[in-house]
Formats: structure tokens, C-alpha cells, sequence
């Protein structure tokens, strides 16, 4: 298990330096001056040239690259451009939002999605294609159609949950829970559907198979017969949907964070890239690569937790 875990932290150490080092180039192809965009129209040639050097854009960009991975590692990401806030310190405050709105989504949607895939691969017949019909047409929802819905229905009819704003966790446990409940449901609806679909799949054809009709008819109670046999086996399925799915929530939060208002890594994404500041852009992006690698990673493990043989792969 040891050697297993060392792989692939060693093949995630080469993904991260040959993303960051393209993420880094490509941000230097963005078209504009950034010293220009900071000095503004008035601003004299020497000035922009001093403010070129400032930033470090005068240097080729391999040299530029490997002063930028000397700080990264000791986890220094740069300054911004536009207000001198420290990129790591910026990244560090918003991104606990985006992780709850994603890792709450995800439970949410593996817990249904894997409740109805079931319900769905057992009842044959009416039932699964009325279930069927439902899980097309949540997937199909627009985020933030739903998420409209939502403050409609349960913020401002119901006055349940707050309709916009985020309460951290260490000021108040309740409130951080309600506000963060509508964005959570709005962002899990689709990946549930998706997950229930994979279940679905999965699970119709383990109850096909042969050991499980011969410990059906020696009466094995239902309860052991899902719960230790067809849902051990349907969880590779389960394990690649969520995956797949958290990743792509942390691009679909950026929707929800607008509509709902909270301080998450969406705001701060759409402000970098339309002031073209360079070290909030190139910090964001290896961050989320990081999230992402260490997701891969904890899905392998489990992984190999369920079937040893895939740690000699």
C-alpha cells in the first residue's frame, strides 16, 4: 500500500509542475499590458516600462517561471497586481466557501444519488421509468434556474433560509448551515441525477448476476444482500461519478456563488481574469489543481481499499 501511495503521489507531484508550468506560459500570452491596465492611458512610456520591470515582466519566461516555483513551494504565490494583497492570503479566505458549497453538494447528491439508483435498479417497471423521467429532467435544470427557484420558493416565501450572504462556521455553526443550504441544493441536483443514472446501471446489472439470485433464494435478508454485496460492488460507479462530479462543481459554483452573493473563489476568479492580473490567475488555477489531484488521489486510495488488486496496477 505503501509503494501504491508513493506512485501516484509522485505522479501527481509531475501532473502539478507540467500544469502549472503551461498555466504560466499561457498567462502570458493574454493579450494587453498589464503595466498599461495598473498605470492607466496617462501614463508615459517610462513609467510603463519601470512598471514592466516591477512586475517582472521584462524577463524571459522560463526565468520568470522558475522564481514563481521557488516561492510556490515555500507557498508564497505572488501579490496582486491591482491591490498588492499576498494571492495565497487572498486565495485562502474565499476558498473554504467554495469547498463547502462543493463538498456539501457532493454528499448531498452521492446520498440521493445512490438512494434513488437503487430504488430505480430494484422497482423495474413503471416506477423506474417515472423515476427515469424525473432524473432527465433534473440534470437538465440550468443552475441557476434552479438556484432562482429556490430563493423564490424558500427564501422569500417560505423565509426558511437566507436568500444571499455567507456566515463563517466559527461565528455560527446554524447559520453557516443555513447559508449555505440553497446553494448546496441548487449545485447537487444535477450530479445527483448523473450519479443515480451510473447506480442505476450498475446495480441492475449486479442484481443480474448469478451469486446474488443464489443468495436471494437461500433468503438472505434484503438489508445485507444491498448493503454488502450490490452496494460494495456498485461503488467503483458511485466513486468515478463523484469525482467527476466535484470537479466540476468547482466551476459550476461560480454560478451559484453570484446568484446567492457569497465571497467564494467565482467571485474572485471572474474579477482576476477581467483585470488580467496574472498572479490571482495563475495562484487560482494551481490551487484548484492541487484540489483536484488530491481528490484523484483519496479516490484511488479508496480504490485499492475496495479491490486490492488495483494496487499492484
Amino acid at each position: 500500500m505503501a509503494s501504491f501511495v508513493a506512485r501516484r503521489l509522485a505522479n501527481a507531484a509531475g501532473l502539478l509542475l507540467v500544469i502549472s508550468a503551461i498555466s504560466f506560459w499561457l498567462t502570458r500570452l493574454l493579450p494587453g499590458d498589464p503595466a498599461r491596465a495598473i498605470l492607466g492611458i496617462t501614463a508615459t512610456r517610462a513609467q510603463v516600462a519601470a512598471e514592466r520591470r516591477h512586475l517582472g515582466l521584462d524577463v524571459p519566461v522560463a526565468a520568470a517561471y522558475l522564481r514563481w516555483l521557488g516561492g510556490a513551494i515555500r507557498g508564497r504565490l505572488g501579490a496582486s497586481w491591482f491591490n498588492g494583497e499576498p494571492v495565497a492570503q487572498a486565495i485562502a479566505s474565499k476558498l473554504p466557501v467554495t469547498l463547502s458549497l462543493a463538498i456539501g453538494a457532493t454528499v448531498v447528491a452521492g446520498l440521493a444519488g445512490v438512494a434513488v439508483g437503487l430504488l430505480a435498479a430494484v422497482r423495474r417497471g413503471v416506477a423506474d421509468r417515472l423515476l427515469n423521467a424525473v432524473l432527465t429532467v433534473a440534470f437538465a435544470i440550468p443552475g441557476f434556474v434552479l438556484s432562482l427557484a429556490l430563493v423564490v420558493a424558500f427564501a422569500i416565501r417560505l423565509r426558511w433560509f437566507p436568500a444571499t450572504g455567507y456566515v463563517s462556521p466559527s461565528a455560527s455553526p446554524m447559520l453557516w448551515l443555513q447559508s449555505i443550504t440553497l446553494p448546496v441544493l441548487a449545485l447537487a441536483v444535477g450530479p445527483a441525477a448523473i450519479v443515480a443514472q451510473q447506480i442505476r446501471a450498475a446495480a441492475g446489472d449486479v442484481l443480474g448476476r448469478d451469486y446474488v439470485r443464489t443468495l436471494r433464494s437461500r433468503g438472505l435478508p434484503r438489508w445485507r444482500l444491498y448493503g454488502r454485496h450490490v452496494l460494495r460492488n456498485t461503488a467503483p460507479a458511485a466513486l468515478t461519478a463523484l469525482s467527476i462530479q466535484f470537479i466540476g462543481l468547482l466551476g459550476g459554483a461560480i454560478v451559484v456563488e453570484t446568484v446567492f452573493a457569497l465571497p467564494g473563489l467565482g467571485s474572485f476568479a471572474a474579477q482576476a481574469s477581467t483585470q488580467g492580473d496574472i498572479p490571482e490567475i495563475q495562484g487560482l488555477v494551481i490551487v484548484l489543481v492541487c484540489v483536484v489531484v488530491a481528490v484523484n488521489l483519496l479516490v484511488d486510495l479508496c480504490y485499492a481499499w475496495l479491490n486490492p488488486r488495483v494496487r499492484a496496477a
